[in-house]
């Protein structure tokens, strides 16, 4: 007996907590074996018992840590459910829920794994591996809204989900208690320690509730410590108070950094963001001050909202030295590469000081599907069933397996067939709305059968092969929708009700020796059974026709075997205007001025009878690009349109002579423009970043502005055309392709090298991405005006542009790629913003990089620095910073 109730908790994964474990505290090893206490005193539980996937052993090189734990994984196949474990928590009470993710290699195929999890049925993280040993660990800050709480794997687009360990902390009193709590969860985005002592995070027991404070020793890249001239590290062994508010653990408090140059910049990239943000500053006293000193400094978002104090003054508002304050901001909108911006007011004569910080995202809270209370109460009566332990929402964020939802979400159908179901029918079901599809056959199930008046939209209903007792309801013939009823072999009897029989219902009632149609109903059923199947046979030799023809269709529709201008006049688009080539000779003056070359062929200058000026691409029977690049980008310019794209006016096919004929960009392309003769570069960088925010809405407008969406292929700064108001326009769509589900496999390299994304290569997959790492290429030649690549420029140490100026940005040395023929006159916030963007761009793997829109919204707040810098304060810290730097940095030339 003991056993079975055991056997029963573990199932739901309500895991019991053991004599040694901290209160408040649950571990979950999943994929162990047995209980274990690891290195820091924590006990773990394994889930053994849970039903679902499979466990395996991670690689060597992960054992051996005193992190038993991290030995092994849980996994899932990669299909389209959702696998949940369900934590008890009390309902009111504020959580830290914590899973954690090492690969370990456990699959043996290096394959790194992307999926989705979720707590109940709110999205939660996207989970990315990027090397096997390193954990990848994702925290929620939740008030409970019910008993329990789900943690739910999903959705992999790479390898397949699995997961190490799943924690619970439950905090105290009003610990980060916010006004907007019952409607959203806290994602933590960013928690560090500065000052730190080591590389070595601060958990348990230093923190009695086991937050994990990264230390700031191993994040140069983008908190500037030990970087930016006059910062530096100090600490105490005094100890602080700290019993207020979040209660910082007192070891964090205990180590600071201070500007001794009078400022504090810090950059850090957020996990999940743009978005609004709970972020907060722990700071304390830690230094002993004269007593003519101060410490006093502003906070500055560099483009957010003022800070809600004016001034910082650590030691008066912690009432003393060694005590705890926390300025911070309740509701702060934040992009996914923020700043922060510490300064020393004039009065003061110490510089500002940082001792940790928190952020966390605002994440709505979805509260499930309109039938989840009611598919609750369902499994609830099953316990011990598999199919009843999923866990999670019904249908959020993806269905259970035996269960189908719509958009709204409303169950729709439910598959129990063959499930081992004893006793009645349910009466959950007959509350389901939504239910078109019920499938109960092949059960045990007894006693009659309810009245299903309450599900209007039933249309299929599937009980036979039960014990089923009782007459069936008259109500069936009521339902408005039904389409197929079977009953076959139960132990129904009485009269089948007469509605049901002049329906045009698929209706099978056989094995029911008591069950029989009225006697004046026979006749009107043999005939309507009849005409039903004739009306099938019809439907059926119809389909046959169809699906005869469309073949004969798709052989006759194969791009290229049709003149371009048959195939326009096939598409659902605008056709395409074709100029005659004697038109194009007159325009063109028999092609007298060339005025570029490219992989299609020669560019030529060109002037239409109305006066218009046309640039006019030839094809080069030579070149590389051939009929399929020329159709491919007659076809897709005569379906889109916007004004960050360049104007498409036609074609000409003559004489096996092929010609695109464009709009004329009168200041040529931008990379002219960043390596071209000194009187043509552009040396401000307000309008270089102007020209970026052209191009990314030309890119977005493809990505996203079309259906389906179209992957460029050859981005570059080549590619970028500027009109005579040096305004960008986004051209050559020659390699461009639709999007099939977001990728396009290529056999053959297409593009342009130093622009080509490195996951291409390996994969042979362009995706949105692939044009993401392009445009971050660009973004770099915009900042330094370097080729992107050149052995003359980078040298031997890097291959190019992406790697050397990666190199630089993480080391905190951004002046080194800016170039130098730029005017003095820029904002270094906004240089450091678009260099992070391009580094985001530029990740090797597509899955890291932003999207375009993301890229776009970050260009445009770099452009608005530049306008706010004027007067503002940001302004004076960007000139001394630079006026600082002179004799610091290391110069990178190109």
């Amino acid at each position: 007996m003991e056993s079975s109730c055991l056997l029963v908790i573990l199932l739901v994964f309500l895991v019991p907590v053991t004599k040694a474990q901290v209160p408040g505290f649950v571990n979950i090893d999943c994929g162990g074996s047995s209980a274990h206490t690891d290195d820091i005193g924590l006990q773990w539980s394994p889930d053994s018992n849970y039903p679902f996937g499979q466990r395996a052993n991670t690689s060597s090189l992960v054992h051996n840590n005193n992190k038993t734990q991290y030995n092994t994984v849980r996994f899932f196949p990669a299909d389209d459910r959702k696998y949940c474990y369900t934590l008890n928590v009390t309902t009111g009470l504020r959580y830290l829920v914590r899973a954690t993710f090492l690969y370990g290699n456990f699959d043996n195929t290096n394959v790194y794994p992307k999926f989705v999890i979720s707590l109940d049925a709110t999205y939660w993280d996207t989970i990315v591996i990027n090397d096997p040993i390193t954990p990848v660990v994702s925290e929620m800050v939740v008030l409970a809204p019910s008993p329990s709480l789900s943690v739910c794997l999903y959705n992999a687009s790479s390898g397949v989900p699995f997961i190490s360990t799943i924690e619970l902390r439950q905090f105290n009193g009003s610990m980060y208690n916010t006004n907007f709590e019952t409607q959203y969860f806290l994602f933590m985005a960013a928690r560090v320690n500065f000052g730190a002592l080591s590389n070595a995070s601060i958990r348990y027991p230093d923190d009695p509730f086991d937050r994990i404070w990264q230390s700031d020793a191993i994040k140069k890249q983008n908190y500037l410590v030990d970087v930016a001239p006059g910062t530096e590290k100090v600490s105490t062994t005094k100890p602080i108070f700290v019993d207020r508010f979040e209660m910082p653990p007192v070891k964090v408090m205990q180590t600071a950094v201070v500007g001794n140059n009078g400022t504090l910049t810090y950059r850090m990239n957020l996990d999940n963001f743009p978005g609004n943000a709970w972020a907060f500053t722990y700071m304390a006293e830690i230094q002993e001050l004269g007593p003519n000193e101060t410490r006093q400094f502003n906070v500055v978002l560099p483009y957010g909202p003022p800070v809600n104090q004016a001034v910082v003054n650590v030691q008066e508002n912690a009432n003393g030295n060694y005590r705890l304050y926390e300025p911070g901001f309740n509701n702060v909108s934040l992009p996914f590469i923020a700043s922060l911006l510490f300064r020393q007011t004039n009065d003061s004569t110490r510089g500002p000081i940082l001792n940790a910080f928190e952020v966390f995202k605002y994440v709505l809270i979805d509260f499930g599907s309109l039938d989840a209370t009611v598919m609750a109460s369902l499994v609830a009566s099953y316990r011990k069933a598999v199919w009843a332990q999923e866990g999670g929402d019904p249908c959020l964020p993806a269905s259970w397996s035996w269960v189908e939802c719509n958009s709204r979400p409303k169950v729709i159908s439910i598959d129990l067939s063959g499930k081992n179901l004893t006793g009645n029918i349910p009466q959950e079901l007959i509350s389901l709305t939504g239910l078109v599809e019920l499938y109960l056959n092949g059960n045990s199930l007894i006693g009659s059968i309810p009245d299903f008046s309450g599900c209007p939209n039933l249309q299929i209903i599937h009980l036979e092969n039960n014990g089923l007792t009782g007459s069936l309801p008259s109500s069936l013939a009521n339902l408005p929708n039904l389409k197929e009823v079977y009953v076959q072999n139960n132990n129904l009897s009485g009269v089948i009700p007469k509605g049901l029989l002049r329906k045009s219902v698929v209706f099978n009632f056989s094995g029911n020796p008591g069950l029989h149609p009225s006697r004046e109903a026979r006749n009107n059923y043999v005939i309507i059974s009849s005409v039903a199947g004739a009306v099938l046979l019809l439907i059926f030799l119809a389909a046959c026709y169809l699906c005869k023809y469309k073949k004969k269709g798709r052989k006759r529709g194969k791009i290229g075997r049709l003149p371009v201008s048959q195939l326009l006049s096939e598409l659902d688009s605008e056709p395409a205007h074709r100029f005659e080539l004697s038109e194009i000779e007159d325009a063109t003056k028999d092609f007298e001025k060339v005025i570029g070359k490219g992989g299609f062929g020669s560019v030529y200058y060109g002037e239409l009878n109305d006066g218009s000026e046309i640039a006019v691409k030839v094809h080069n029977t030579e070149s590389n690009q051939g009929i399929r690049e020329f159709i491919n980008e007659v076809t897709l310019l005569s379906r889109i349109h916007h004004k960050r794209l360049v104007k498409f006016l036609g074609y000409s096919q003559q004489d096996d002579t092929n010609i695109l004929v464009y709009e004329f960009m009168h200041e040529g392309t931008l990379a002219e423009h960043l390596r071209g003769p000194p009187e043509k570069k552009i040396s401000s960088w307000v309008k270089r970043m102007e020209i970026a925010e052209d191009a990314a809405k030309g890119i977005e407008y493809l990505h996203t502005g079309c259906s389906p969406e179209i992957i460029h292929r050859d981005l570059k700064s080549s590619n970028i055309l500027l009109d005579k108001n040096m305004r960008a326009k986004v051209s050559d769509l020659g390699l461009s392709k639709l999007m099939d589900n977001g990728t396009y496999v290529s056999s053959m390299i297409k593009g342009t090298i130093g622009y080509l994304d490195p996951e291409y290569y390996v994969t042979q997959q362009f995706t949105v991405k692939s044009d993401i790492y392009s445009f971050g290429i660009i973004l770099l030649e915009l900042i330094s005006g370097c080729d992107p690549i050149s052995m003359e420029h980078f040298g031997e140490d890097f291959k190019n542009i992406a790697e050397w100026a990666r190199d630089y940005i993480q080391n905190g040395n951004i002046h080194a790629i800016i170039d130098r023929s730029l005017e003095p006159t820029y904002d270094i916030y906004s240089i450091w913003k678009i260099a992070e963007v391009a580094v985001m761009c530029v990740k090797p793997r597509g899955m890291e990089r932003p999207s375009i829109s993301e890229v776009l919204k970050e260009i445009q707040e770099a452009i608005l620095i530049e306008q706010k810098a004027a007067t503002s304060a940001v302004e004076s810290i960007a000139i001394f910073a630079r006026n600082s730097s002179e004799s610091s940095w290391d110069i990178g030339e190109c």
